[in-house]
Order: C-alpha cells, then structure tokens, then sequence
C-alpha cells in the first residue's frame, strides 16, 4: 500500500515519501518570497534541513535559518528569532525539525507583528483575543520526528525561565497553513528519539481518548492513532529504515494533536513542569509519567480502556491495556520511573503547585489538585503504581 496523501484536517497536510520536494512550491503558495527557516542547532547541519535549504533554492526562494532553539524552549528563543526575522524582512516561517523547532517557528512567526508581552497570550480563558491577527505571519511546517504533532496545531510550549514554567502561547492562526510530512526525513533518527516521540504521540492520542468531554470525532482519531503506535512504534525503533513504520508514526503524531483538540490531561499537567525544571525530553517524560496517571484515572476511564483494548486486539480490560503500556515502555527502553529518568526529588512541592494550573490539567477525566499530583510525582519517583 502506498502511504500518501493529500489531507485538510483542517490544515493541508502533504503527506508521503520524498513530499519534501514540494516545499518550494507550498512556501510560494502561502505568499512567502523571502521565508525565515526555524530550526534547532542539533538539526542545523543534518540532512533533513539541508534538504530542504537545496528545494528551496532549485524554487528560486531565498531563504535564511534561524537555530536558536534549545530542546525546550525559552522565551530568549523566541526574541532572538523574532529579532532576526524582523531584521531580515521575512515574509513567513519556515517550522523544521522536532516539536520544539516547530512550537519556536510558530511562536516567532505568531509574534513578528505583535507589540505585547508573549505572557499576554498565554493559553488563559480568552487571552488570544489581545492579538493582531494581522501581525501574524504564515507558517509552512516540516516535521522531522513523529511526537508532537505540533505541524498541526494551534499552539506552542514556550518556557518562562524566570519562573521555571512550561506556558501553552495559543492562537487559532498559529496552525500552520500547509505541513509537509515526509517520512523519509526521520529514517535514522535514533533509537532513543524515535522511542520518546513516539510514546508522546502516544500520550495525545490516549488522554485525548480518556478526557471526559463530549468529542467523537477526536475519539475515533485518537482510537485509530493508538492502533498506529501500537503496530509500528517498535518497528520504527528496531529498524531506523522502517519506511512504512516511520510514515505510520508520522501519521500517529499528526492524528494525537488533532485529537488533543479535545483535551489533554494529568500526564501532561505532571509532565510540563518536569520539562520546565530539568529541562527533560518531552515524550519520554510522558513515557515515564503514563502509567502512573492511567492507574490513578482507572475508576473513570475503565470501561472506555476496555473498549479500546479490545480495537487493539487485546483482551477487553484495563488490566491488559496497562500490562501493554508497560511491556511497550520495556520494549523501547523507556526508564520505569522518575528516579531512574535521572529526575531528582528535590523539586516535587513546587512541580505539585505548578501541574494543576497547567492549562492541560482541566482535561483529565478525574480531578487533580496539589495533593493528588504530589502523591502522583511520589509513585512514579519510586514505582508504585498505586492499584
């Protein structure tokens, strides 16, 4: 079967092996003449972006890169890209590279026009209306890992240093207006990225499922990704030049941000903070946070897990989907606990203060509070999985 596809869900998703030849023509599409590139330093001089740097330049598109860009985020990354493509005059951006290079480029493109505070449009009550839609500069997204799914989505994860907090900038322009997802850019990827990306679009995919707001269309999307993960996600990490594994990853990550849509949830309110503090990956912090959380929602999502374990071809109970989860988190290498991620103790009143107002935290199908995440920092530092 060939994996290919031209998609609007809604952003206009191209999707396929060797698609990156067409970013020439998507930027000119979308009005740019002079893009800014965003990436990270890691990714700077690898064969991802400079494949993209050669078809923009076999398009005639002038093009300039921007790659300060930390694994997480910060609000310095964000002035010094908005610094730069001021001064160059660029007429858009160009997202390259992993869920932080994509969050930064959308970030930076969302604030090329605005004269407020990036906190101003933090992702509180209807705080996104303080922006000139007029100042946003179109986006064109090119994903290099399969996690985050952030080439369609509306929002980015910027980090307040001041504070040491992960903030969610959001803007319904922020989506980018086309993504080219061409999975042989993330062929040797490393086993260690492929792992924690692909438990991240895991982690959407599954809390988007369990959030208890009334939203089919996520749940059937949400469904069908944790089915994608579940039958590729080791392919994909035992053999890097997996192609069909990779384009059915790549297609997971996209499906868990358009779910997410719906909601996220307590994984990702523990996670945010974890990230914020020792500057963590992303997905393997959720990947160590999951089953910890899945255990403490089980009274309200048992029946629904059950369901969902029987689509995956498990045995209809929340015991064999857990069982699952955790046997794929040995599979692929992911530590078991906190304490063994390298994360230290040190920090979990603060991090219990901090993940119930993280704007993700709302979505979890059972309250939480500072009492109930301190508890939950606690078994997953030490392994207790509290059934």
């Amino acid at each position: 079967m060939r994996l290919e596809g031209n998609w609007s869900f809604p952003t206009a998703v191209r999707f396929g092996a060797g698609r990156i030849a067409e970013l020439g023509e998507a930027v000119k599409s979308v009005g740019m003449a002079k893009p800014l590139l965003v990436t990270d330093l890691n990714l700077a001089g690898m064969p991802p972006v400079d494949r993209a740097r050669e078809t923009l330049a076999a398009a005639g598109v002038t093009v300039a890169v921007f790659a300060e860009v930390r694994a997480n985020p910060v609000a310095a990354n964000i002035e010094a890209g908005v610094a730069v493509l001021r001064a160059g005059r660029h007429d858009g951006v160009i997202a390259c590279g992993g869920g932080s290079a994509l969050d930064a480029g959308k970030v930076i493109a969302f604030m090329a026009g605005q004269r407020r505070s990036l906190w101003d449009f933090e992702d509180v009550a209807d705080w996104w209306t303080r922006a000139d839609p007029s100042g946003i500069l179109p986006v064109v997204a090119v994903p290099t890992t399969a996690g985050t799914g952030s080439e369609v989505g509306r929002a980015g994860v910027v980090t307040d240093a001041t504070v040491h907090a992960k903030k969610v900038i959001f803007h319904p322009q922020m989506m980018p207006r086309i993504a080219i997802c061409d999975p042989a850019l993330t062929v040797g990827m490393p086993p260690v990225i492929t792992a924690g990306t692909g438990m991240d679009a895991l982690a959407h995919c599954l809390e988007a499922y369990c959030g208890p707001s009334y939203h089919p269309l996520a749940d059937g999307i949400a469904l069908e990704g944790i089915r994608l993960v579940k039958e590729n996600l080791t392919r994909a990490y035992r053999s890097g030049d997996d192609l069909e594994a990779r384009a059915q990853m790549m297609a997971a990550a996209a499906m868990g941000a358009s779910a997410f849509q719906k909601g996220l949830g307590a994984v990702h309110a523990l996670s945010h903070p974890i990230g914020a503090f020792y500057d963590a990956h992303h997905g393997m912090t959720n990947a160590v946070v999951l089953p910890y959380v899945l255990a403490f929602n089980r009274t309200a999502i048992e029946r629904r897990i059950a369901r969902l374990a029987a689509y995956l071809g498990l045995q209809a109970t929340f015991a064999e989907f857990l069982a699952w989860v955790l046997e794929l988190r040995r599979e692929l290498g992911v530590p078991h606990t906190l304490r063994e991620f390298g994360i230290g103790n040190d920090k979990i009143e603060a991090m219990s203060a901090m993940a119930p107002k993280d704007p993700t935290a709302a979505g979890n199908p059972v309250p939480i509070n500072a009492a109930v995440c301190r508890q939950l920092y606690r078994n997953a530092f030490d392994g207790e999985l509290g059934q």
